[in-house]
């Protein structure tokens, strides 16, 4: 077998996913929406052997989102066994095509139409170095030493069975569930198989249909969703047995649909979750609904041109207008240069001139993309000119590629404060740098001298225990500490979680 037909085979077994809908089968959501009518085919220039089902032409009529000019197109995903076509649109890619290829039996890849050709600077002069590149192409460069040689001599010897053993051993090394995630957030019943409940006030849902992107993000930390494991994945299967619970919990107000993309769903599967909150009197206590999207980036067209837009942006309005809910898009946003194209204007102006609802940014900072005060100065300015509010700078998480992109804790309280010092106050609605991490949200608030030690300050945003949230607490000044495990107390102090990374109880004399 060839090198590169084992690459084929690997992607296939490992890494090639295609999008089959749901069934609308709640029965508050079959007679949800009705859906456009006959889609049609657009050679979009690059041969994929990987479908996603959405797609479409421009159906809409009379409505002020979309600019004349939208092309006609049909969004094709750009899997690995498409890669080579592709580098005979874009030459610049041919020299990277195996490192790509084999970097990608470990880490998941797929890119969009859109984002290949109108983000990715290839005229730069060394195109691994542009920040675009570097965020959708992966490289072995993100393996650590012993893993790479680990793979390459796996991929030499030419032996499949042995190739997809060693890819699976690598991934387990790569912790693929972070902050306890199947541990310690999962729901105990057993048709719950894609809810997370980690904070009182907040249930996140990950529906089956949605466990697939656009595009991927190199340093995704929901990767293990994207592999082909079940064992890994979070998929809720039905949207009756989330309501059931939510019914259960009163305390629960906001509902975070995540992934994967939920806006990779068509929309009458979308509908299964947010048709039935377009009722105000079902479910009272759940007051926001937040979507968790990177759309906006990699596929901006399903907000406008997609066959079911318009249906998307009715179902979203619904749900604002007549279920009286919030609804806030939740869009994964890291650098000025997304916020740049006319697509990605016209859909966000959908979104709030025609959905009513709001667009907050959230990205992490990742070394080589966005580790710069300038760019985030710049993002967070653009953001707040078109009505888009900035949230959370995020800290890479401790999963997939951690080591090959993380900016140290020090450095990204310095770049984050450096950006706010040169932006409005409109703009200070951001908060960060902040680790999602196993104990809570933990932002690190400055460096300063406590007890004539150089000590960092930091507090939770959110915690497991909410006694925690809002209070600051110190630790020993690291250079190299870039994740909240790396952190040690202060002499005479203890930090706010165990061993394990759950919260301490709240000493009484804090009370």
């Amino acid at each position: 077998m060839t090198a590169f037909k084992s690459i084929a085979l690997m992607a296939l077994i490992a890494g090639a996913h295609g999008f089959a809908p749901q069934r609308v089968n709640s029965p508050r959501a079959s007679n949800a929406i009705r859906m456009a009518g006959e889609t049609k085919t657009v050679d979009a220039g690059v041969d994929v052997s990987e479908g996603i089902a959405v797609e479409g032409l421009n159906n809409i009529i009379g409505t002020n989102g979309v600019a004349d000019n939208q092309p006609n197109e049909r969004y094709k995903a750009i899997s690995l066994q498409s890669l080579d076509k592709l580098a005979e649109k874009i030459p610049e890619l041919k020299e990277h095509l195996y490192d790509i290829k084999l970097a990608g039996l470990i880490f998941p890849f797929k890119a969009s139409p859109y984002y290949v050709e109108e983000l990715v600077n290839w005229k730069a002069e060394n195109v691994r170095d542009d920040s675009f590149y570097r965020l959708i192409f992966p490289t072995l460069d993100m393996l650590e030493t012993r893993h790479r040689d680990k793979l390459v001599k796996a991929h030499e010897e030419g032996d499949p069975a042995n190739l997809i053993k060693v890819v699976g051993e690598i991934r387990a090394d790569l912790n693929p569930h972070p902050a306890g995630q199947k541990q310690l957030n999962a729901p105990k019943e057993a048709d719950l198989t894609g809810v997370q409940h980690k904070y009182s006030e907040t249930v996140l849902v990950f529906p089956a249909a949605a466990q697939t992107c656009h595009a991927y993000c190199t340093y995704c930390f929901r990767w293990a969703q994207f592999i082909g494991d079940d064992e890994l994945r979070f998929a809720q299967k039905e949207a009756d047995s989330l309501f059931n619970y939510l019914d259960q919990h009163k305390e629960v107000s906001d509902i975070l649909m995540t992934g994967g993309d939920p806006m990779i769903m068509k929309t009458k599967s979308l509908a299964q979750y947010l048709e039935p909150l377009t009722d105000p009197d079902y479910l009272p206590h759940i007051k926001n609904i937040r979507i968790g999207t990177r759309s906006l980036s990699f596929w901006p067209q399903r907000f406008t041109t997609d066959a079911d837009a318009d249906e998307l942006i009715t179902l979203m309005r619904r749900v604002r207008e007549e279920g009286k809910r919030h609804v806030a898009i939740m869009a994964h946003l890291g650098h000025p240069r997304e916020l740049s194209t006319d697509k990605f204007k016209d859909a966000v102006n959908r979104i709030q001139k025609e959905a009513y609802a709001t667009i907050r940014s959230q990205s992490p900072i990742m070394r080589g993309i966005n580790d710069d005060s300038d760019i985030w100065a710049e993002k967070w300015r653009k953001e707040v000119q078109m009505g888009i509010i900035p949230y959370y700078m995020f800290m890479a998480r401790d999963t997939g590629a951690q080591k090959y992109f993380d900016v140290p804790l020090v450095r990204a309280q310095r770049l984050y404060s450096d950006a706010l010092r040169n932006t409005s106050g409109l703009i200070r609605t951001a908060r960060g740098p902040s680790m999602s991490c196993t104990p809570g949200k933990v932002e690190v608030t400055g460096v300063e001298e406590i007890l004539g030690h150089k000590a960092f300050v930091l507090r939770f945003l959110q915690c497991r225990d909410e006694g925690w949230i809002g209070r600051p607490f110190f630790a020993k000044y690291d250079e190299k500490a870039v994740w909240f495990d790396d952190l040690e107390p202060l002499p005479g102090m203890e930090l706010p979680w165990d061993e394990n990374g759950l919260p301490r109880p709240v000493p009484e004399a804090l009370n």
